[in-house]
């Protein structure tokens, strides 16, 4: 298919999330309402109907756009088990995560130079931290005072009735005061955490220590599921559609970069077959590719940057705290190679494609921010999420030609540059 009629009438969609322990089904629910919303003001019709998948959480969306045609399958690739399963962390545990991920950030610089880009995403990051440190001290205040409180009243009321003196009393009452006092704190603690569904100081702190565990090295158990999600979309690769489009959203932005380079290099990327697309939204790549152990990641950043039997966009907007935005992921850790023509990095301009009414609506709702690429535009630019996965035009060609955004951040800025293992 020629460049000037490569025309998309059936696309394959592979959607990563990121760090995201809900139900893919969310996704679905989201792109069905959003995907409406978006329709209606930009005049094209689009409609999602559930389907099944053994392997994924799968559904198919119909549009007609610009007078064209189009079925995309769109796949969830769910990993949110994985991400259940590391917040299975009692109390002490996701305090003592709190110490081994401060100290890693810390202790190799990654933290400082971090800071260097984004203040957003870093101040993010050190949520967790004071949050969790405030609810620990608000828990042990009230456990000191109300265990200082039982240990007067009962050597006060023992005093009142003779045994104050001897026999170990004193010795009950301080250790019952102790016991008030652990008691009370413990209590604390499992209230705030039974709240962390609007607070969520627990789910980033596991978000954060999840990567900085083994320090920017994969964990085994998202290394074979990434494996998994690899032989998925081999076999899309290898089937008759015009466009096979990967979307990494967040953390989901680092693992697609992996798993398309294992493609690459498998072969399964061939001059015959269909378009291969990666649009990363809201990416984090910076926190772990600025890891020490993150050898595996910039290799494969500096693999896709200079491929040219692919398009990677990368989309991101200042709006959003949570993410680093405007950061092109292979330039700011340090491994760009010469040749590099990935990523084109452009702003989703929330400030511009959202009306200033949405804009105040939404501007101190971060994470519902940090999700807005899934969702509709109200004063739409050229960023349109259900015209890329759903409409007739290639990724390759609905930004071909266009420039990189001017404020984007392209200089060396991570501290470990190693490719090798």
């Amino acid at each position: 298919m020629n460049a000037a009629s490569r025309q998309v009438s059936t696309r394959r969609v592979f959607h990563i999330p990121g760090y995201d322990p809900m139900p893919p089904r969310r996704y679905r629910e989201l792109y069905r309402t959003e995907g409406a919303a978006q329709a209606a003001i930009s005049g094209y019709e689009i409609g999602v109907r559930a389907d099944k998948s053994d392997a994924t959480f799968r559904w198919t969306v119909g549009a007609r756009i610009d007078g064209h045609a189009v079925m995309s399958q769109v796949d969830v690739l769910v990993w949110a088990d994985i991400v259940k399963g590391s917040m299975a962390q009692s109390i002490p545990a996701t305090y003592g995560q709190l110490v081994q991920t401060a100290w890693t950030y810390i202790s190799t610089g990654t933290l400082r130079r971090l800071m260097w880009m984004r203040k957003g995403p870093v101040i993010a990051a050190l949520y967790p931290v004071v949050m969790l440190l405030t609810q620990l001290s608000l828990a042990l205040i009230a456990g000191a005072l109300i265990g200082g409180w039982v240990t007067d009243l009962l050597i006060n009321g023992l005093r009142l009735v003779g045994l104050s003196q001897g026999g170990g009393f004193d010795a009950v009452a301080h250790a019952l005061g102790w016991a008030c006092l652990i008691g009370v704190t413990f209590f604390i603690l499992r209230w705030f955490k039974a709240r962390d569904n609007k607070l969520f100081a627990y789910y980033l702190m596991h978000d954060y220590a999840y990567s900085a565990r083994l320090r920017g090295e994969v964990p085994p158990e998202l290394d074979a599921r990434m494996k998994a999600f690899e032989a998925i979309i081999a076999q899309a690769l290898s089937e008759d559609v015009d466009e096979v489009l990967i979307v990494g959203h967040s953390s989901g932005a680092h693992l697609a970069v992996s798993i398309i380079a294992d493609l690459m290099r498998a072969g399964h990327v061939r001059a015959d077959g269909p378009k291969l697309a990666f649009l990363s939204l809201g990416q984090v790549v910076p926190m772990v590719s600025f890891l020490p152990r993150a050898q595996r990641l910039r290799r494969d950043l500096a693999f896709l940057s200079t491929r040219d039997d692919f398009t990677w966009v990368d989309v991101s907007a200042p709006g959003d705290g949570c993410c680093f935005a405007l950061c092109d992921p292979v330039a700011v850790s340090g491994v760009a190679p010469e040749g590099r023509r990935w990523p084109l990095v452009i702003s989703a301009a929330f400030t511009q494609s959202l009306s200033p009414a949405r804009w105040k609506e939404l501007r101190w709702r971060f994470f519902r921010l940090h999700f807005q690429y899934l969702c509709a535009f109200d004063q739409p630019k050229d960023y349109d999420y259900f015209q890329i996965t759903a409409g007739p035009v290639l990724l390759a060609d609905r930004y071909a030609g266009r420039q990189p955004s001017g404020s984007r951040i392209d200089v060396p800025v991570s501290k470990y540059t190693s490719v090798l293992p």
